[in-house]
């Protein structure tokens, strides 16, 4: 396929590399990052996406989308697909799904599970909105950049998935790290306490392969000095999209409220800002119940 790439940082350049490696030609443009090599460099977002095939955006935010939307959706031929696999508020998916079909375009919000380390390796999961046509376009692209491909509906259910997939994530890494903390100050060892919980009703990802405390159970950032795997801002980030979600839906989500006010002031008023998300584990240490 002919692909524009449209935001080439640390996520999308070896998304865009990966495509170029499986045959595709891609064309590339970011504001400040460089190609990736045998990436073709555009002048402008519009020129990436200029009679493109598929058009894949990886972008900051929300605001920064609709943005870019506006520039290139009057330059994408009829019946092209674009692609964003940024991270945004459910109600920017869909206002710009909007806008592409009122152009004759396909749209996929298709947020991405994973992280630098699956982007470069190719073994990102996409949580996929959109119609079925779009999705099928796409489904070979989806297959280089990653292990999975889930269609969750309708445009928007991409981004659904994605932040109450990361909302589940964040309170269960705050209760973990609460836990090891308590477990400290009862004298009782941390790896009897993985042994027992990590076999028991206690189980989850963020004890079993992502564990905060060093030197338990598999490699993780712990063990790195929590330099970020997840960041702690992009836990943040996630949270209060969540938030703003239930918000519009009328949801009520108290662990989700509560875990993004526990990152705001970790990352905002603490240590946390630069730290992986499982750096709590740390701030519960010296904490006392007051």
């Amino acid at each position: 396929m002919e692909i524009g790439f449209i935001g080439l940082g640390n996520m999308g350049a070896p998304m865009a590399a990966n495509l170029v490696a499986a045959g595709h030609a891609v064309t590339g443009f970011d504001l400040a990052a460089p190609c990736p090599e045998r990436v073709t460099p555009a002048g402008s977002a519009a020129d990436a996406a200029s009679g493109r095939d598929v058009v894949i955006t990886m972008l900051p935010n929300g605001a920064i989308l609709r943005k870019v939307a506006e520039e290139i959706l009057p330059a994408m031929a009829a019946g092209s697909v674009l692609v964003d696999c940024s991270t945004v508020e459910v109600a920017a998916a869909r206002d710009v799904a909007g806008q592409a079909e009122a152009k004759g375009l396909g749209f996929l919000d298709a947020p991405v599970s994973g992280g630098v380390g699956g982007a470069a390796a190719g073994t990102l999961t996409f949580m996929v909105g959109g119609t079925e046509d779009a999705f099928a376009t796409a489904k070979p692209l989806f297959e280089i950049m990653g292990q999975k491909a889930v269609h969750c509906g309708g445009a928007g259910n991409g981004q659904a998935a994605k932040i109450c997939n990361n909302m589940i994530l964040g309170v269960t890494m705050i209760a973990t790290c609460e836990a090891f903390a308590l477990a400290d100050k009862l004298g009782l060892d941390r790896q009897a306490m993985f042994d027992v919980v990590s076999t028991s009703s206690g189980y989850s990802w963020t004890m079993n392969a992502y564990c905060p405390a060093p030197g338990i159970g598999p490699q993780s950032p712990a063990d790195n000095g929590y330099r970020p795997g997840f960041a702690a801002d992009l836990m943040l980030k996630d949270l209060r999209l969540s938030q703003a979600a239930a918000e519009d839906a009328d949801a009520d989500t108290p662990m989700g409220l509560a875990a993004m006010r526990l990152y705001e002031t970790f990352v905002e008023a603490e240590d946390g800002s630069g730290r992986d998300f499982s750096a709590m584990l740390p701030r519960f240490e010296k904490r006392g119940r007051g």
